[in-house]
């Protein structure tokens, strides 16, 4: 899946959804919508040391903001 950088106002939207999404029962929905907001650069860094890769890209988390910080191999270094 393509992951790509968002504006604040479409990461709101986004987050938006998630809530109504909860607010209806639809939990796995929610989640699943979440990770397609960007992982902040810093936070994607800290999580690739502090759990590895894996769990980021098993994840299926939107790392846009980090491949365009760090380049699109950062994962593999």
């Amino acid at each position: 899946m393509e992951h790509k950088l968002m504006t604040e106002r479409e990461k709101a939207d986004i987050y938006m959804k998630t809530i109504e999404l909860e607010e209806v029962g639809r939990i796995e929905e929610s989640k699943t919508l979440r990770r397609t907001i960007p992982i902040p650069a810093y936070l994607a860094k800290v999580f690739k040391e502090k759990v590895g890769a894996e769990f980021l890209t098993d994840g299926g988390y939107n790392l846009a903001e980090a491949e365009a910080k760090y380049g699109s191999d950062w994962l593999a270094r």
